[in-house]
């Protein structure tokens, strides 16, 4: 239900899902893809197609790199052909690899893993883990020169009707707990905590983690809203919550881990909240590298010209142009939008209504930064009206009155804050 106060300074109250217990017995897995994709947040320019080319035999859990400096890789999730790999213009217009593996069959596991799993639990997860489901940041987590002292593990979804995070809670309560004592070993950090909502503390206590309680209210499980309510942090603009000495990761990474290390195979599989055109809910399990397609038709989930198809949730989520887009290891949900409740946006001038200023957990002046990035003035928006304080919630857009894709520009905004320093870096001055 959705409350907003008549009077007074506040944004409208939007409330988190809480997974029902039945659940988990519900959880419907999609079979294996006859093709598959694998994303890599890497440009194709850095990709050296001599380690790996068209016509390559793969296997399931096998560790590809894919350039000869530095130790970037990714995990095959299918046994196949590697049939194409080309450039991805992504969101923003950030650039993707695209790795296309046809002529998919059983799978074949590669026992590499298998074989030092049992050994150097801090090197093999940063040789290995970079892939697992939830795609935890093991860079930021082992970090000799800023190590962590607080590990905050994500109970609870980022986004408004996704429960990806709260299954792997009460799913398997034992692997989360194992999962915690291999992050305690991996991850020299003095304090591990858990978000859950109230209903799932019971639940969270058999894990060994401090157990946190947040109010299951939008937009409070985001990192930098937890670092200031719940570990009363303020995350300076520009900086981030690794900084201040904290990292967060999902329960689904975590709960990964006891697979990866207890059993020695490579966790291949994502849990996904599937949202119908009527808000409606499903659990999956899905094989990364899946097509939203192949989703689509094994539930029988027909899309019609002018549907919108949505990675992630209703707030946060990003539209795709096409069914091909495959699941990653970030994909926590799938959401379709029927094209006659989609709200067109408009290309008006702010009206000056202040609704956007008071549902702003950051307090920013919303309604002057929009003026500076719908001009392209970029940094002088992030130096004068705060672009770089944003928590990336999207209330903005949510209650603009005059329909404006507020949240969009700000994504926009800090993209190209970061694409001009990297830019920069290379002609700075020693």
């Amino acid at each position: 239900m959705v409350k907003k106060p008549f009077f007074g300074w506040g944004g409208p109250k939007l409330k988190y899902p809480v997974i029902k217990r039945d659940e988990k017995d519900t959880i419907r897995e999609i079979p294996l893809p006859q093709k598959a994709s694998i994303l890599l947040n890497r440009p194709f320019s850095e990709f050296n197609t001599q380690l790996i080319k068209a016509g390559d035999n793969v296997k399931t859990g096998q560790r590809i790199v894919f350039r000869e400096e530095g130790d970037e890789y990714f995990i095959s999730t299918v046994t196949g052909t590697v049939a194409n790999i080309s450039e991805y213009i992504g969101y923003t217009g950030r650039n993707y690899t695209s790795i296309f593996i046809e002529d998919i069959r059983e799978d074949r596991w590669d026992n590499w893993f298998k074989n030092v799993s049992d050994r150097d639990l801090i090197g093999n997860s940063i040789r290995f883990l970079r892939s697992l489901p939830g795609k935890p940041d093991f860079g930021g987590l082992i970090n000799p020169t800023n190590p962590p002292n607080t590990i905050v593990i994500n109970g609870i979804d980022e986004d408004l009707l996704v429960k990806t995070n709260q299954l792997s809670v009460i799913n398997d309560p034992e692997g989360l707990a194992k999962g915690v004592v291999y992050l305690r070993e991996i991850v020299n950090a003095g304090r591990i905590v858990i978000l859950v909502p109230p209903e799932l503390v019971s639940d969270a206590e058999k894990c060994g983690a401090e157990v946190k309680v947040i109010d299951p209210v939008y937009p409070h499980a985001l990192p930098k809203i937890v670092m200031k309510k719940v570990l009363n942090h303020v995350v300076p603009a520009g900086k981030t919550c690794e900084d201040m000495g904290v990292a967060f990761i999902n329960a689904e990474a975590v709960a990964s881990l006891a697979g990866a290390f207890g059993k020695g195979v490579m966790p291949v599989n994502k849990f996904v909240t599937l949202i119908a055109k009527d808000g409606a809910t499903m659990n999956l399990k899905v094989r990364i590298g899946t097509p939203v397609k192949a989703i689509l038709d094994h539930l029988n989930i027909i899309t019609t010209h002018g549907d919108r198809l949505v990675m992630g949730g209703p707030m946060r989520g990003k539209s795709i142009y096409t069914e091909d887009m495959p699941v990653s290891y970030d994909t926590d949900a799938i959401m379709i939008q029927d094209r006659d409740k989609i709200i067109i946006n408009a290309d008006i001038p702010c009206v000056n209504c202040g609704e956007c200023i008071r549902a702003c957990p950051a307090k920013i002046p919303v309604n002057m930064l929009i003026r500076f990035l719908e001009n392209g003035l970029y940094m002088e928006a992030a130096q004068e009206y705060d672009l770089l304080s944003c928590v990336e919630c999207g209330l903005c857009s949510y209650v603009c009155v005059a329909r404006i894709p507020v949240f969009h520009y700000i994504m926009l905004g800090k993209n190209e804050i970061r694409r001009q320093k990297s830019m920069e870096a290379p002609n700075a001055l020693p």
